[in-house]
Formats: structure tokens, sequence, C-alpha cells
């Protein structure tokens, strides 16, 4: 048992005894794959969304120097057909990156690695002859154990991410080891390597092509295994006494494949502990920073930026993202960026087609919970762009319009909204008039709770801002009419007894 080459089953023992969620499933897939043209596996989900967890536990389950029949034997890869084929058979290369580049200087990485490996090696199989290349090592070890590797990279995109300046150095070590005619069969049973981006599409990464792709567009079998289900979430709150809704509204939202209801694992965790419910979420790196992102000078992004902040879902081409932090040609790739991240969630529209926008409509992008909403709000008046400020500033003088009662300042606000880039391109309907009002009272978001088609009991009122705790400020209640008289509205509204839901709320 090594550092790098058997690193045992410790740290999915750890896991497992606390509250684990069982993911083991996911092991059969990787089974699947084993000894066939699809065994080189690349997985990308957001930070925080179960990477290493996941790494860990195929870590513990292929890994030859250890035992781990007891760990998994309740869990649901035991009650798998394969389970026993693949248990503990393997020797087991791990690297975790973001780990490895924290210890060495960027330069370093890669020869860190091969010594390291090389050094376990030694240590396990005095027989192996080292002196020549990396790769040539560990196919006389193959050759030696009768063992192939299964190679595990937790965090692969890392040295990408963070030190371009090593890239091209990073990629030749791993075409080395994947791209090698015959190399990567008589090295390798199989290899699975997780990131929060996908393998590049201009070519650069040819090192590895090879591997299968599952990511946050398009997870196919492994969608059930991004973050947590809603099954999943409710029997954890049963055993841990958390409150359901609470953790529905904060962290979930996320549509994965064919999966509709995907939460943030690591945030419901800390939910569920604390019994606390607020956001969770963790900058731990530079490319991550939502700001670096909604600020950007590209045409088109700032208003899309305002339409989700506002609640509503924005078309986005993924097509042409080239999967860097770097490379933006549109505001679709910054879209595209921010859902790799995992601020945005998205939903595939199959072959449908706009003629108000004479686009293809390729899927639908939105903010998914609560948290992430709060992850926006809270660089919104930081903003840089000077649409997006001034839309910002415009939205505050309306909302202390409304609420003085200047209705001719409200009308004049919300028709300059209406006139906007921000408007929708259909005009004179019920929904765009909905739209607009909510783009108008954008800054509501601080300190509004924005609630649509609420029950009254006679009816439902079209949009109501409901202030949040503690706030002085007076409930809002928004009746849409198109081509109606304000009148009638107002009658609506009495009628229909909308005041009578809100009238513990008031300044």
């Amino acid at each position: 048992m090594g550092t790098y080459l058997n690193p045992g089953n410790k740290g999915f023992k750890r896991i497992v005894n606390g509250e684990y969620v069982d993911k083991t499933g996911l092991i059969s897939l990787i089974n699947s794959a084993i000894g066939t043209t699809k065994n080189l596996i690349c997985i990308s989900r957001p930070r925080r969304f179960g990477k290493s967890y996941a790494a860990q536990m195929l870590c513990a389950y292929y890994d030859r120097s250890c035992d781990s029949r007891d760990l998994f034997a309740n869990l649901e890869i035991a009650e798998k057909p394969d389970y026993g084929d693949h248990l503990n058979k393997y020797d087991v290369i791990y690297l975790d990156m973001t780990n490895l580049l924290g210890k060495v200087k960027p330069e370093e990485l890669v020869p860190y690695i091969e010594q390291k490996v090389l050094t376990d090696i030694q240590k396990d199989y005095d027989g192996v002859e080292v002196d020549g290349s990396f790769d040539e090592v560990l196919i006389h070890t193959v050759e030696h154990t009768g063992s192939p590797f299964i190679m595990i990279i937790d965090e692969w995109d890392a040295p990408i991410r963070e030190t371009p300046e090593i890239e091209s150095e990073y990629l030749k070590f791993l075409r080395m080891l994947f791209k090698g005619s015959g190399t990567t069969s008589r090295i390798f049973a199989a290899a699975y390597m997780t990131g929060i981006l996908p393998i590049k599409k201009d070519g650069s990464q040819s090192a590895i092509s090879d591997f299968e792709e599952y990511s946050m567009l398009d997870p196919r079998c492994f969608a059930e295994y991004v973050g947590f289900t809603e099954d999943e979430v409710r029997i954890l709150c049963e055993k841990k006494r958390g409150n359901f809704q609470s953790i529905k509204k904060w962290y979930d939202g996320y549509t994965v494949g064919l999966q509709h209801s995907v939460y943030n694992p690591y945030s419901v965790m800390q939910a569920v502990d604390s019994g606390k419910y607020r956001s969770y979420w963790k900058k731990t790196s530079a490319a991550e920073t939502l700001m670096t992102y909604i600020d950007m000078d590209i045409d088109g992004l700032q208003e899309d930026i305002a339409r989700l902040i506002a609640g509503e879902s924005v078309t986005v081409n993924t097509d042409f993202f080239q999967n860097d932090v770097e490379t933006f040609a549109d505001k679709d790739d910054v879209l595209t960026l921010l859902i790799h991240l995992g601020y945005l969630t998205y939903e595939e529209v199959s072959d449908s087609y706009s003629a108000e926008q004479d686009e293809e409509l390729t899927g639908l992008a939105r903010i998914p919970n609560e948290e992430i909403r709060t992850e926006f709000r809270q660089i919104l008046r930081k903003a840089k762009h000077r649409s997006l400020f001034a839309l910002v500033q415009k939205s505050d003088q309306l909302l202390a319009d409304t609420i003085a009662g200047n209705t001719a300042a409200v009308a004049k606000a919300i028709q300059e909204v209406h006139d906007s880039e921000y408007a929708p391109t259909f005009y004179n309907n019920e929904q765009s008039l909905r739209y607009v009002v909510k783009l108008a009272y954008l800054s509501c978001i601080d300190q509004y709770a924005k609630v649509e088609e609420l029950p009254s009991g006679h009816g439902m009122a079209d949009v109501v801002f409901i202030p949040k705790r503690r706030s002085p400020l007076p409930a809002l209640i928004v009746e849409l009419k198109w081509n109606k008289s304000p009148e009638g509205a107002i009658r609506q509204i009495k009628e229909n007894g909308y005041q009578n839901i809100l009238k513990n709320y008031g300044g």
C-alpha cells in the first residue's frame, strides 16, 4: 500500500462511517467498461458535487492491496451480479491533481508524479525494472504481476485551469499513457478521470480524445450519480430531521440529463448537519469567480444575466464552447461555462426552432436555486458593467417610486424597460408585461421574495413581492392587464381578496 500506488480503502471507510448517500451503483458502470474499447472514462461536474468521494470509492473497490468486501457488503454495488468480479483485483494509481499542485512548483509536477509512482512500485515489487520511461515501467509491472492498472485521476483539469504554463508538458504526460500505439491496452484495465471542464474541442488535448466523455450537458448513464436525487434527499431529511421544503428551495433545481431534480450534495449535507439553510457555495478557484464572467463586455451577455437574475430562462447554444476558461467567442460560451461551473442549470430543447429569434434553440439555462441566486445577488451591485449597473440603479428608483405612490414615475420606468434591449421581442400580451415587470423590479431580490400566481382563495395574484423577514418594506401586488383599465385591475384585487393573504406583511 502506497501513497499513489494502491492507496487502500481508508479514505472511503471514513466517508462511509459518516452520513453516506449510497452512490456505489456507479462502480457497476465502470465494471461494464473494463475489457472494452470504452474503458477510458472522463466525467465532468462542478466543485462540491462528489467527485472526490467517487474517486475514493473506486480506489477502495479496485485496490488489490486491501480487502473491501465488508466495506461494500451493505451497499448497492454488492447486489450487482458483477460485484465480485473486480473487487480488489487491480493495482490502482490514484492522482489528486489539486493536491499535487499544492506540493510542488508547476514545472515540477510531471517529474514528481513519475518519481512518486515509481518509488511506490519499487517498494511493492522488487523484481520490476524501473530504469526505462514511465510507461515502459508500467508495462513491465503489469508483466511482472499479471494485473493491469486502474488509473483514477481526480481534478484532472486542474493543471490546465490553474497553471496553463505547463499545459503542454502535462498533456504530453497524458498522451504517453493514453495515446501510445498499443500502450494503453497493455497497461490499463480502465481509467477514470473527473474534473470540472470537459476535454477541449480544438484538438490541443488530443492526448485524451479517446476518452468517453460525460458532462453536465450530456451525462447519459451517469446522470443519477451527479449530485443527490430527490428520493435520496427525502430519506436524508427523514434521518436527520431536515426541513425538506427548505432544502429543496435552497439546493435543488439542477437538471442533469433525464434527472430533473438534482441537488448540490455538499450544501445539502452542510444544511442537514447544521440546520441552517443558506449558501454554502465555495469559490475555491480563480476559474470559478462569478464576477469575472458576468462582467465581461460581450454583446448580449448583460441582458441575459439580468433576465437570469429576474428568474427567467435564457436560450443558449452550447455547441461551440471550447471547454476552457479563456476562449469566449460570444455570450453562449460564457453561459456554457457557468453551466459547467454549477452557476446555471441546463435543459436541452431538442430540434426546436424559434421564428421570433431566427435561430436554433439548443437549450435553456436558468439559475437553479436560492443558493446560487444568493451568489448572483451578492455580486449584482458590484458589477462594473455599465448597462447592468444602470439597470440596478433604475430598479432601485422604481421601487422607491412604487412605495411612494408616484404613479407617473412608475409608468415611465416600466415603459423604459419595455422599450429597452432587455425587453422580449414579443410585445402586446400579458406574458410580455410579466417579463418586463420582473426585470424592472430587479433590485427587489435584495429584500423581497417574488411569488408568481399566488393563490388567494378567489383567484391568482399575478406577481406578489413579499418582504423578507425583518424588512420594513410593504408587500406589493402586481396585477397584469393588457388593453384594460387600471380601475379594472384594482377592482379585481379587491374582489378576489388578494390583500387578505398579505395582511400580516407591511412596512
